[in-house]
């Protein structure tokens, strides 16, 4: 690679990585938290407000319920949790839902999983840069009215950092996801001391204002529709769950027992976060509308356009820590921040298991390969284009693509549950000892009860949002599970064609001769070169072929090969129409007519240049004839090299290439000193 390529890459994504220095790039758990489980942590930046923005259909009397909303999705979150503490301990290969239910339901199940998480993937990078975007647009009029170059913009920057390879991006994000954290826990402790100690009166900026309820009066099955609404809405703060399974190869050993850590760390802190935020709303009056300029009353006049409605996490900072203060500060720069960065779950989880599906023919096979950095860069360049299409699509809207998401992981979550009830079953069948027994059956019924929740969640998720954009997700799901699908049948299909047989066959047996054919135009170098490789073959028969386009030019052609007295027989092919492919060809596959187990070598004289516009002015016609006598059976194609003055010119660059270093690419130790020469002559 020439230096104008090699510096900027270098510069971008650091220097390349040896393959025996992957343990190096492996994550402790301090890093794993943040690189795995920024998104579940960031959800609670919107979760606790959709689900008030759900119930404010009813009014605000319908905030009474959000708490035990709450406690719902606290249980399906150690739920979740707890199932997939299982999940990396029984297959910490990094397969995660992809191969539990690959393995436990088939094939069919498992490709609808990864379908599902792909998509899921691509709408957590999309959704979390849209979102984060929002929140600083408010702050800078320059980025919301650029929004979807600026999302574009900061999907590149993520794709660099992460083609950098997750230890170094691990790093680089862990900083702000911990602030986020330790800002949300302390707004929680603080707002709990004011509220519970001093007794202070803590009111959020929307506090005064009425709820005009679209739905007055809800009840029976009307309000146990709109309570599975909100409560599938809080479930956006599940999402990413899952990355932590499919990542255990990331981690350092022990794989499972870190992963399985990692994971009950961040529900712990997801739960908490959530909770404690609907309780300070709650405790502050927080007002939440769907259409907020008409919904939301003040004084009896609506707020109308105007208006922007903060979030809920933004007005209980407000309430709790002042509004303009320090700390109101740092959290709102914290949650945007952390937003951007919660797409790195998906830059994580999304290459993994696209390796895993290329190992199992699902996917391209590059897809499998390791970069520069030791990431597997093809995934996450992939991921990349998908989202940024979307967010262009979507005009960096989180409000349309938000309700596309939450639909993909919801399959996963119910079809990998599923898997592991069958998986504890077929263990139990065989099983004796009883306390590994006991073990099993309380394993179970957590996968069981987690199935049973998540497939209520997916149907009401369907229900409430198919119309609203959901049918974009499942049709993503269709696309991603029919191409995967076509891809392993062709994958198949050419290793069936390819495979050796066992006994004799027509690949193994010699030809019966060999007829070599030297395709020339001129009498030059290259030509003479061309014939005394073929002569060296000791082919059985040798013929150098020319077509005959211009009648005096080849007429030279002929006298010079008798003046010559060249001893290889001059063959010329007529073509009426000026071609020169299509004679040449037809004549070699009337050679295989004529002797089927005969081969045919056909040997072409090519120039070597240096430089990339000199390939544009040689070999055309060459590259062409190549590219039909691959299709032809029983054509051997021979390119002999002839190395013009430019290329050794390419072969100097390159050298100096190979010998330079970029800045920074060495790392040189202490000088040493130099021993002095002594002025004595030697003797």
């Amino acid at each position: 690679m020439s230096k104008l390529t090699d510096v900027p890459k270098r510069i971008l994504i650091g220097r390349a990585l040896r393959s025996d220095r992957l343990g190096e790039t492996l994550l402790p758990k301090r890093i794993a938290l943040p690189v795995f489980a920024s998104d579940p942590l960031s959800s609670v930046a919107y979760a606790p407000g959709e689900v008030l923005l759900v119930l404010s259909i009813a009014g605000v009397t319908a905030y009474h319920f959000s708490p035990w909303i709450a406690v719902a999705v606290v249980v399906l979150m150690f739920t979740v949790v707890a199932s997939y503490r299982q999940n990396v301990h029984a297959y910490p290969s990094g397969g995660g839902d992809y191969e539990v239910a690959n393995t436990n339901l088939g094939p069919k199940a498992g490709l609808t999983v990864a379908s599902a998480l792909l998509v899921d993937y691509v709408l957590t990078v999309a959704v979390s840069i849209s979102s984060g975007i929002e929140n600083l647009g408010s702050a800078i009029p320059f980025v919301v009215e650029n929004k979807v170059a600026c999302a574009i913009g900061v999907i590149v920057l993520l794709t660099l950092m992460n083609l950098r390879g997750v230890r170094e991006s691990g790093t680089l994000f862990a900083i702000p996801t911990y602030i986020f954290v330790a800002g949300v826990f302390t707004m929680i402790v603080w707002g709990a001391f004011r509220g519970l100690v001093l007794d202070d009166t803590m009111r959020a900026p929307t506090a005064d204002y009425v709820i005009k309820p679209e739905h007055q009066g809800l009840a029976g099955f009307a309000l146990v529709f709109l309570l599975l609404r909100a409560f599938s809405s809080g479930c956006a703060a599940l999402t990413g769950v899952e990355a932590i399974s499919n990542g255990v190869p990331a981690f350092r050993k022990p794989k499972s027992k870190n992963a399985a850590t990692t994971l009950a760390m961040m529900g712990l802190l997801a739960v908490t976060m959530f909770c404690g935020i609907i309780a300070l709303a709650a405790a502050t009056d927080v007002r939440m509308a769907e259409n907020p300029a008409t919904d939301l009353v003040h004084k009896g006049v609506p707020l109308g356009p105007g208006y922007v409605q903060n979030p809920v996490i933004s007005q209980v900072a407000e309430a709790v820590f002042g509004k303009g203060s320090f700390l109101f500060i740092v959290l709102a720069a914290a949650t945007a921040l952390v937003l951007f960065l919660a797409a790195n779950t998906a830059y994580n989880g999304f290459p993994l298991l696209g390796s895993i599906l290329a190992q199992d023919r699902y996917l391209p096979r590059q897809l499998h390969t390791r970069g520069d950095r030791l990431a597997f860069s093809n995934g996450i360049v992939l991921l990349a284009g998908a989202a940024g299409l979307l967010v262009g699509i979507y005009g960096a809207d989180s409000t349309r693509l938000i309700q596309l998401y939450i639909v993909g992981v919801f399959v996963s979550f119910t079809l990998s549950q599923t898997g592991m009830v069958r998986h504890w079953n077929r263990h139990l069948a065989t099983e004796t000892d009883q306390a590994k027994r006991r073990h099993m059956v309380r394993s179970r019924a957590i996968n069981a009860f987690g199935a049973f929740f998540t497939g209520l969640v997916l149907v009401v998720v369907l229900l409430t949002k198919f119309t609203h954009g959901a049918w974009v997700a499942l049709l993503g799901m269709v696309i991603f599970y029919a191409t995967m699908t076509a891809i392993r049948k062709h994958y198949d299909r050419v290793a069936d064609e390819i495979a050796a047989p066992e006994g004799p066959s027509d690949d193994s047996v010699r030809p019966s001769r060999i007829h070599s054919v030297v395709l020339i135009s001129k009498i030059h170098r290259p030509t003479l070169r061309a014939l005394a490789y073929a002569k060296l073959m000791r082919s059985d028969s040798l013929e150098a072929l020319s077509v005959n386009v211009d009648p005096a030019e080849t007429q030279a052609l002929r006298e010079e090969w008798e003046r010559r007295g060249i001893d290889v027989p001059l063959k010329v092919l007529d073509s009426p129409y000026r071609e020169i492919t299509r004679p040449i060809i037809e004549y070699v596959k009337s050679l295989r007519k004529e002797s089927p187990r005969d081969a045919v070598s056909v040997i072409i004289p090519e120039y070597v240049v240096g430089h990339w516009y000199e390939h544009l002015l040689h070999n055309q016609s060459a590259l062409r004839l190549k590219g039909r006598l691959l299709f032809t059976p029983g054509i051997m194609v021979t390119s002999v090299p002839y190395q013009l003055q430019s290329s050794e010119a390419a072969k100097r660059r390159a050298r100096r290439q190979q010998d330079w270093n970029a800045p920074g690419a060495v790392r040189r130790g202490p000088a040493q000193e130099r021993p002095k020469e002594s002025s004595e002559p030697k003797p």
